[in-house]
């Protein structure tokens, strides 16, 4: 193969592997690289002001088209900037691959500006991190980075790429990379095995997580509940595992304290954990939350969560679709006639208390949120994709607008702020046929608000929404716990909490990185604000006063 520069091979290499599309914030380092980026045919360069911004818009793009999406951070301190986000992605999944620039291996010796130990500070917060330093292995390992974030459990991963490795003349083949097949059946014996120890349960629970939308398990998984008649709790979940409207399911368990998620299993006796870990609250139970005696089965590809935190009777690494395909078959020939009637017993309860929570739920509160989230329901008929970084405001986004198909909803994780509003863009670059609005608190959206300048530079006419409550709200319910567990009388919040002063114009803010923009104070505005928005051409913000 006639050899070409590192740095034009590189593009054709990524353009092998589907990954036409490169967010990222430019830097000296990688100039000729990024030169030759300019020059590509059928590739593209997001541009983001900041690195923060850019790798959320990334993940934002990866979760909604289920692959992989590529990322480039400018030498050390882009990639500085870039960790706090790239913790999301690690602790969310999301296949990054991401690269980064030096000025080059010649120079390693000389402790130059910019200069240092990329490989270390990314390993941290991804799968596998790796330096280049050899122009002939300068494919082979970006193909290696690729089949590893795309490998269950899947991750980012980081290639530093000194510019004059890129620079050296390259004649490696330009190759996809090949990413194992892992729909891993379990053995029929193992699958016996579960399926003993959970029929005979008569408080059966579910905890599921993201591994079941991963594996697109969502109808195999409600088949099992309904057989075992197991209410189903999200543990560590941020897509749609099952229909919020799916009778069974009873929502999140904590992600900040572990004595409510044991509150709610704490009654079990037979318990089924697919796809995710056990538990991944801020402040877990460091003893088992599982009741004496208790029946656990825990199923998912990635070995390492099974049973790392609690003993388990079973652990199955394998494909959760599979797995729990296998088991609803086996459930359907081994259960007795007197399980499945206490099963559909336990369903029929379930219904009726859903059915009668919707009838008392009623008209909303008439508040400027409620009134535009009601209103945005109504306009668009629930067909839109969200992302959900509202926080305190997410109990009332979901009732209006409910998580019920896989890839509609995408929820923030990894426990930091400023996901919402660039995982907006991306999904809305990832699926610009769809609708997608991403909702933010006032503090959050602060964190990455330049994501709107890149959707009015590119033309991506993503929504925004602002729960403006003036206050890290959460802070507040958090440490109003913390006062409450050690008896500390309540008094005022730390004025660090609060975000009244000087006030912020978010929708001027909007207008001036090129989006529309609009604030609401009052019921009857929101009304108007939500036609402005869906009406508007092109990236459009509201500021909703809570």
């Amino acid at each position: 193969m006639e050899a070409t520069p590192g740095r034009e091979r590189l593009i054709e290499q990524f353009k092998a592997d589907g990954l036409n599309v490169m967010f990222g914030n430019p830097g000296t380092v990688e100039q000729g690289f990024l030169d030759a980026v300019d020059a590509a045919e059928d590739f593209r360069y997001v541009l983001a002001l900041q690195e923060t911004v850019a790798a959320g818009i990334a993940d934002g793009y990866a979760r909604a088209t289920g692959g992989a999406a590529l990322l480039q951070l400018h030498s050390g301190v882009g990639l500085g900037n870039g960790i706090g986000m790239l913790y999301q992605s690690l602790r969310g999944h999301t296949p990054l691959v991401v690269v980064a620039g030096d000025a080059g291996v010649r120079y390693d010796a000389m402790d130059a500006q910019m200069a240092s130990d990329l490989v270390a500070m990314a390993r941290p917060v991804t799968k596998y991190a790796t330096r280049v330093t050899d122009p002939r292995s300068v494919l082979r390992t970006v193909r290696r980075a690729v089949k590893i974030a795309l490998t269950p459990p899947r991750g980012p991963v980081f290639v530093a790429l000194p510019m004059d490795v890129l620079d050296e003349l390259n004649s490696e083949p330009v190759l996809p990379a090949t990413v194992p097949l892992t729909d891993v059946s379990p053995s029929p014996e193992s699958v016996g095995r579960a399926a003993e120890l959970l029929a005979s349960a008569e408080r059966p629970v579910l905890l599921v997580g993201d591994g079941v939308a991963l594996s697109g398990a969502q109808r195999e998984l409600a088949a099992v509940a309904e057989l075992l008649g197991a209410d189903v709790y999200e543990v560590d979940s941020s897509e749609v595992n099952i229909a919020a409207s799916h009778p069974l399911r009873r929502g999140q368990t904590g992600h900040m304290f572990g004595p409510h998620s044991k509150e709610l299993i704490g009654d079990a006796d037979g318990v089924l954990i697919v796809g995710t870990y056990v538990f991944p609250e801020v402040f877990p139970e460091l003893e088992s939350p599982f009741r004496a005696g208790a029946k656990v089965v825990h199923i998912d590809l990635n070995a390492y969560e099974i049973a790392k935190n609690h003993p388990v009777d079973l652990g199955l690494a394998a494909d959760p679709r599979q797995a729990l395909r296998a088991l609803a078959g086996v459930l359907e020939r081994q259960l007795t006639p007197q399980r499945r009637a206490a099963a559909a017993a336990r369903l029929d309860v379930r219904t009726r208390e859903r059915a009668r929570a919707a009838g008392a739920a009623g008209e909303d509160d008439g508040t400027p949120m409620a009134v535009f989230l009601r209103t945005l329901a109504e306009r668009t008929g629930g067909d839109l994709i969200v992302f959900d970084e509202a926080l305190t405001t997410s109990p009332l986004v979901t009732r209006h607008l409910p998580a019920e198909r896989p890839g509609d909803y995408h929820l923030t994780r990894g426990g930091s702020l400023g996901v919402g509003f660039p995982g907006a863009v991306g999904a809305k670059l990832a699926r610009p046929d769809r609708l997608v609005v991403g909702f933010a608190g006032d503090g959050g959206s602060m964190y990455t608000y330049q994501a709107l300048w890149t959707a009015a530079r590119h033309g991506i006419d993503a929504k925004f929404v602002v729960c403006n409550n003036r206050k890290y709200r959460l802070l507040d319910d958090n440490i109003a716990q913390y006062w409450r567990e050690r008896d500390i009388p309540e008094h005022g919040f730390p004025n660090s909490f609060d975000l009244s002063h000087p006030e912020i114009d978010f929708a001027g803010l909007a207008r001036s990185l090129g989006a529309g923009g609009m604030r609401v104070e009052k019921p009857d505005e929101a009304v108007a604000a939500v036609g402005r928005m869906l009406s508007h051409p092109g990236p459009f913000l509201v500021d909703v006063q809570i």
